[in-house]
C-alpha cells in the first residue's frame, strides 16, 4: 500500500519509493541503514519512524527484522556489565566510550518511541522497557537492596524514560493510559527516594558553600520531571517535535504492531559490607564517570531573549543540538549546517549559543576537544552572519562581566577559545569597551583576562598585528606581552669575566657548527669548563648557548635537543640541577611564554627534566608571586601533569591491546599444538616398529609451526609483562607527582591564607578586604546559572564600565586563584587520585589543614565534606 500523494508528503514519497525498491535487492542493508540513520541523525527520528511505518504496511517480515535489530543493538550495548565498563574505561583518557553507549541507548529508546507512534511497535512493549529501567533504578537507590553510590546510573535510566515522552507521550496516554500512568507514578516514587544531586565541583561558577542552596532548588532530573508534568497538563502539545505520522494515521493504523522483546539491566556493583566515606565517594565517582550528566545549563542571556520558548521546547532543542554535536563531530561543516536548520518553528540562536558554551566549559571536561566547539562556532558565525556573531559577542560580554566568579578551568578555556575565535575574524573586537580594565589592580580577573587573551593572540599572529587590532584602545598596549625576542646572556658583555664567558659560548657554538658529537662536547666541558668555572657557570653557558642555537624555530630546538640532549642530561643529573636548567630556559625566553612552555615540555619529553623538578620550579617564590596575575607558571605545570598522565593512559591502551594479542597468540599456539597431537596420534606400531600414519614432511612442518607459535606466545606475554612493569612504575611516578603537587600547594596556601577562625568560605575570603572599599551594587547583565538549580547570583564586582572598583585585595585574590587551580587539578585527575585517598588524608589533608584547602580538594573530587 503506497502512501497518499500530496505535495506536503513529497519527502516521504521519495524516501518510501527508494527504500521500497531497495528492499527487493538488499533487505539486510536497508534494515541497518534505517537504524544507522535514526542513530546518526536522531533529530529526524520521526521521519524515519513514519517511513518504517509505511513500509510495515507492505512488508511486515522486514519490519520485524528491523525491530529485532534494534533490540539487538539495545541489548548488546547494555549487556556489558558495569565492572567491564570500568575496566575498559580505565584505559582511556576521556569517558567518550561510556558516554557514547549512554547516547546510543537514549537514541534507540527514542527510535522505539517514534516507531510506536507509527504503529510498528506495540505500546505495551515500550512500557515494559520503561518499567524494566524503572525497576533497576529503584533497586539501585534502595538503601537495603541496592547501592545508592551508583545513583547516577539510576538517574540516567529515568532520564531516558522521561526524554522519550515528548516524542510519544500523547500516543501512550491514548492507547495504554493505565500502563503509562503506572510508569509516571513509579517515576514520582523514584524521585521521592533518591538523593538530590549536587553540582558541587562541576558548576561553572564558584559555589563554595553547597548548603547555601534553597530546599526548593531542583537538580537536572527533578527539573526534567517538572517540565514533563507541565507538558502533560498541556495535552502533550509541542512545537519542537515533528509529528509526520499524523498525516498517514489512517493508513498506519492498518499495519501490524510488533512486540519488542524483554531487556535486562546489568546488576549494580555490590555494596561493600562497610561503606566508608571514601569507599562511597570512589564508587560514586566511578558511576558518574560512566553515566555523566549530559548537560549542565549555562543560561548566559536574560530570560527575555528566550521567553517565547516553552520549558519542554527548550529541552528538546538542547537534545537536538547535543545530538548533532555528538554524531557529526567529525564533520564540522555539516554539523553547523544541521544546527542552523533544526526542525523547529521558532528562533533559537541564543539557546544554541548557550548550549555550545555549556559544552565548551563543561566540567570536568567537555565531551570533545575544545577546538571542535571553536570550529563549530566559527562555522555558525559564517552560516548565520546576520544573527549569530552578535549572539556570540553578547555571550562573551556576559561571561566577561562574571569572570571573577568563573571557575579557573573555565577561565582558561574561555581565554583559549576567545583568542582563537578572534584570530579567525582578523582580531576584530571593540576593545574600547574593556579599556577600563587599565584602571583596575593588576590582579583583577577582568584585567588578567584581557592580558591573557592578548598574549594568546600574539602567539596566533604577531605582535604588531595584535597591537594594530587595539588601536581604538591604545592604552591596552600596556597589557601586551613583550616582543618575544630571546634574552641571550652572552651576546654583549663588557666585563673581563663576561668576555671570558662569551668566548666559552663562542667556542661551544663553533663545536656545534663543526658537528662535534655529544661525547666530544662532554669531554670539553669536563676538562676545560667545569674545573675552572664550576657547575653554575658551566650550566649557564651550555644551556644558554644551545638554546640560542635552537631559537630560530621549533625544528631547530628539537634538532639541538636530539643531538646534544646527552650533554644536558650529563650536567643535570639530579633534581636540583634540573631546577637550575628550568631557570635558564625561563631566563632565556623570559619575553616569550610560549617558547618557555615548549622548551620545558620538549625537555621533559626527552627525559632531560623530571615532573618533580618542574613542580619544584613552579613553586619557587618568584613564580608563586605570579599565580594570580599570569598563566605562565600554570601552563608549564599543566603540561607537566598532562604529559605524565598521558604516559599512564598510553601504557594502559597498549596493555589492553597486548592482552588481546596474548589471547590470540595462545589460541593460535593451542590450535597448532592440537593439530600436531592429532597427527602424532596417528602413528601406530606394527611388529614393534612405528608406522607413519601421516606424511613425515607435514608432521615436521607442524612441529616447526607449533614451536614458532609457542615462541610467539611467550614473546607476546613477556612484552605484556614488561609493559605492565612500566605501567606500575608510571603509576608510582604519577602518585609521587601528585603528592608533591599537593604538598607544595599546601605550603604555599598555608603561608597566605587567613586564620581558619576568620575565614572558612570563599565568600568570606572575598569579603576580608571589602569592608575598607566602596562597593557598587549596580545591576549588571547578570546571567542565570543553571536555571533549574537557581544558584544564587553572587558576584564580586571587578570593574564595570561605571565603577572601576575591585573590592578583593591582592593577597585574597592570590588565595582565590590558587585554591581554584588546586580544585581544577583535583577534578581533572580525580580518577587517578581516588585510589590514594586514604594516604592523601593521612599525609596531606590532615586535621590541622586549613578548611579552605580541604574544601578545594574535596570539591574537585566531588567528595562530601565532614562538616
Amino acid at each position: 500500500m503506497a502512501p497518499p500523494t500530496t505535495s506536503k508528503n513529497t519527502l516521504f514519497e521519495t524516501c518510501y519509493g527508494v527504500l521500497r525498491r531497495e528492499l527487493e535487492h538488499s533487505p539486510d542493508d536497508v534494515s541497518q541503514f534505517l537504524i544507522h540513520c535514526a542513530e546518526q541523525l536522531p533529530h529526524k527520528s520521526p521521519l524515519y519512524g513514519t517511513v518504517i511505518g509505511l513500509l510495515n504496511l507492505e512488508n511486515e517480515e522486514f519490519i520485524r527484522k528491523v525491530v529485532e535489530n534494534t533490540q539487538t543493538n539495545f541489548q548488546v550495548n547494555r549487556g556489558m556489565s558495569d565492572s567491564e565498563y570500568l575496566v575498559h574505561a580505565s584505559y582511556v583518557i576521556k569517558d567518550a566510550l561510556a558516554s557514547g553507549n549512554c547516547n546510543k541507548i537514549r537514541i534507540l529508546m527514542r527510535f522505539l518511541t517514534v516507531m510506536m507512534c507509527s504503529k510498528v511497535i506495540h505500546p505495551s512493549s515500550l512500557v515494559v522497557v520503561f518499567e524494566t529501567l524503572l525497576s533497576s533504578a529503584a533497586t539501585t537507590v534502595d538503601e537495603e537492596k541496592g547501592n545508592p553510590s551508583w545513583q547516577s546510573r539510576a538517574d540516567f535510566y529515568i532520564t531516558c524514560i522521561l526524554s522519550c515522552l515528548p516524542w510519544g507521550g500523547a500516543e501512550l496516554i491514548e492507547q495504554v493510559p493505565e500502563e503509562i500512568e503506572r510508569v509516571m507514578v513509579g517515576v514520582e516514587a523514584y524521585l521521592s527516594i533518591r538523593k538530590h544531586s549536587s553540582d558541587t565541583g562541576l558548576s561553572f561558577f564558584e559555589d563554595d558553600d553547597e548548603n547555601a542552596r534553597e530546599p526548593s532548588d531542583k537538580d537536572f532530573l527533578e527539573d526534567l520531571w517538572g517540565r514533563i508534568q507541565v507538558l502533560s497538563s498541556n495535552g502533550w502539545k509541542l512545537d519542537s517535535v515533528p509529528r509526520p505520522h499524523l498525516s498517514f494515521e489512517a493508513q498506519l493504523v492498518a499495519g501490524k504492531s510488533h512486540e519488542f522483546g524483554p531487556i535486562s539491566c546489568p546488576d549494580q556493583p555490590a555494596m561493600p559490607s562497610t561503606m566508608s566515606n571514601i569507599t562511597y565517594g570512589k564508587q560514586k565517582h566511578d558511576a558518574e564517570f560512566i553515566y555523566p550528566q549530559r548537560i549542565r545549563r549555562l543560561n548566559i542571556f536574560p530570560e527575555s531573549k528566550t521567553e517565547d520558548v516553552q520549558p519542554m521546547d527548550r529541552f528538546i532543542v538542547e537534545e537536538y543540538l547535543l545530538d548533532v554535536l555528538f554524531y557529526l563531530n567529525g564533520c564540522r561543516k555539516e554539523c553547523a549546517s544541521y544546527m542552523a536548520g533544526l526542525p523547529v518553528p521558532f528562533r533559537y540562536e541564543y539557546l544554541m549559543a548557550e548550549t555550545i558554551f555549556s559544552q565548551l566549559l563543561m566540567l570536568p571536561q567537555p565531551p570533545f576537544r575544545p577546538i571542535y566547539y571553536t570550529l563549530v562556532i566559527i562555522d555558525l558565525c559564517k552560516a548565520l552572519p546576520g544573527a549569530f556573531p552578535a549572539v556570540v559577542a553578547g555571550a562573551v560580554r556576559a561571561l566577561f562581566d562574571k569572570i571573577a566568579d568563573l571557575d579557573m578551568e573555565c577561565q582558561t578555556r574561555l581565554i583559549l577559545w576567545f583568542s582563537h575565535h578572534l584570530s579567525n575574524f582578523q582580531f576584530i573586537w571593540p576593545w574600547e569597551e574593556w579599556a577600563h580594565v587599565l584602571d583596575l589592580p593588576k590582579w583583577a580577573p577582568q584585567r588578567v583576562f584581557v592580558q591573557e587573551v592578548l598574549e594568546r593572540e600574539v602567539r596566533l599572529s604577531y605582535w604588531d598585528k595584535v597591537k594594530q587590532s587595539i588601536e581604538h584602545a591604545p592604552g591596552l598596549e600596556e597589557l601586551l606581552p613583550p616582543k618575544g625576542a630571546p634574552n641571550f646572556k652572552f651576546s654583549v658583555e663588557e666585563t673581563n669575566e663576561g668576555n671570558e664567558l662569551k668566548a666559552l659560548s663562542s667556542d661551544l657554538r663553533n663545536m656545534v657548527k663543526a658537528r662535534a658529537s655529544a661525547r666530544e662536547m662532554i669531554v670539553w666541558i669536563e676538562e676545560s669548563v667545569f674545573p675552572v668555572h664550576g657547575m653554575e657557570v658551566t650550566l649557564n653557558v651550555v644551556v644558554q648557548t644551545l638554546l640560542d642555537i635552537g631559537s630560530k624555530s621549533f625544528t631547530h630546538l628539537i634538532t639541538v635537543l636530539e643531538r646534544y640532549g646527552q650533554v644536558i642530561a650529563k650536567l643535570c643529573a639530579d633534581q636540583d640541577k634540573q631546577v637550575m636548567l628550568i631557570n635558564e630556559v625561563d631566563s632565556y625566553w623570559r619575553n616569550n611564554s610560549q617558547m618557555t612552555a615548549i622548551a620545558i615540555d620538549r625537555m621533559m619529553g626527552y627525559r632531560l627534566l623530571s615532573n618533580l623538578a618542574i613542580v619544584r620550579w613552579v613553586f619557587l617564590p618568584a613564580n608563586i608571586e605570579q599565580f594570580h596575575i599570569s598563566d605562565r607558571p600554570w601552563e608549564i605545570l599543566r603540561n607537566a601533569v598532562s604529559k605524565t598522565y598521558n604516559r599512564v593512559c598510553d601504557l594502559r591502551k597498549e596493555i589492553s591491546s597486548m592482552k588481546k594479542s596474548v589471547v590470540s597468540a595462545e589460541e593460535a599456539a593451542a590450535t597448532v599444538r592440537a593439530e600436531l597431537e592429532a597427527s602424532e596420534s596417528k602413528l601406530s606400531l606394527m611388529d614393534g616398529e612405528p608406522v607413519m600414519g601421516e606424511n613425515p614432511v607435514r608432521l615436521k612442518r607442524l612441529k616447526s609451526r607449533a614451536e614458532k607459535a609457542k615462541e610467539d606466545a611467550v614473546s607476546v606475554r613477556e612484552s605484556l609483562e614488561a609493559k605492565e612493569a612500566l605501567l606500575a612504575r608510571s603509576l608510582d611516578e604519577f602518585e609521587a607527582l601528585f603528592f608533591s603537587l599537593y604538598k607544595n600547594f599546601l605550603n604555599a596556601l598555608t603561608e597566605r591564607l587567613p586564620e581558619a577562625s576568620k575565614c572558612v568560605t570563599l565568600q568570606g575570603l572575598k569579603g576580608i578586604h571589602a569592608d575598607s572599599m566602596a562597593v557598587d551594587h549596580e545591576e549588571s547583565s547578570a546571567m542565570d546559572v543553571d536555571n533549574e538549580n537557581r544558584i544564587p547570583k553572587k558576584s564580586e564586582l571587578n570593574g564595570g564600565k561605571t565603577s572601576n572598583v575591585y573590592n578583593v585585595g591582592e593577597k585574597e585574590q592570590w588565595c582565590l586563584s590558587t585554591l581554584g587551580y588546586l580544585k581544577a587539578f583535583s577534578r581533572q585527575y580525580a580518577s587517578e587520585i581516588w585510589p590514594h585517598m586514604e594516604k592523601l588524608d593521612a599525609e596531606v589533608l590532615t586535621e590541622d589543614v586549613h578548611p579552605l584547602i580541604r574544601k578545594s580538594v574535596y570539591c574537585g573530587l566531588r567528595r562530601a565534606t565532614d562538616g
